[in-house]
């Protein structure tokens, strides 16, 4: 009886902890809150290969910083979120304050089965901001840490363009 209750609580314990690992997401910090990507960044959804966090400042498409030029259009990317399944970096295309296009610059790549679930919610996501105009969606069940990261790096591409 003695050993049930010691191995009940250590799973308890285990258990815990493993939520609280699964919960935990942190946003790398990038300098500027968001960066554009002009140039030298894969742009490929589902790239596997990236793990670094460089990138040049600033918007491509738009040389002044003010809200209304930002509106206008242009491609802006989201800070690096990193999760323990690896780092998520989504990109946006904005024309005439809409977005046109997402792109996840980066997508979880830690073992296999992130591979796997990332290349399955990376287009659902995709589609349901394309649908929404707006960070504000869904996550993918079965991909909550991605999704989670996604949405995360989406809204600090959406901040950079002012939208």
């Amino acid at each position: 009886m003695r050993a049930r209750s010691a191995v009940a609580a250590a799973l308890a314990s285990a258990g815990i902890l493993l939520a609280g690992w699964q919960a935990g997401v942190r946003v790398e910090d990038t300098g500027s809150g968001a960066v554009g990507t002009s140039s030298g960044a894969d742009g490929t959804a589902g790239s596997s290969g990236s793990s670094g966090s460089s990138a040049a400042s600033g918007a491509s498409g738009s040389s002044s910083p003010s809200g209304a030029a930002a509106k206008a259009g242009g491609t802006y990317a989201g800070a690096v979120v990193q999760t323990r399944f690896g780092a998520v970096q989504v990109q946006i295309t904005v024309k005439a304050g809409a977005i046109t296009d997402v792109t996840a610059l980066q997508l979880t790549d830690a073992e296999r089965k992130s591979i796997q679930i990332s290349n399955r919610a990376a287009p659902l996501l995709r589609a349901e901001v394309l649908t929404a105009q707006s960070a504000k969606v869904q996550t993918i069940s079965g991909a909550t840490v991605t999704s989670a990261a996604y949405l995360t790096s989406l809204q600090a591409a959406l901040d950079a363009a002012n939208l």
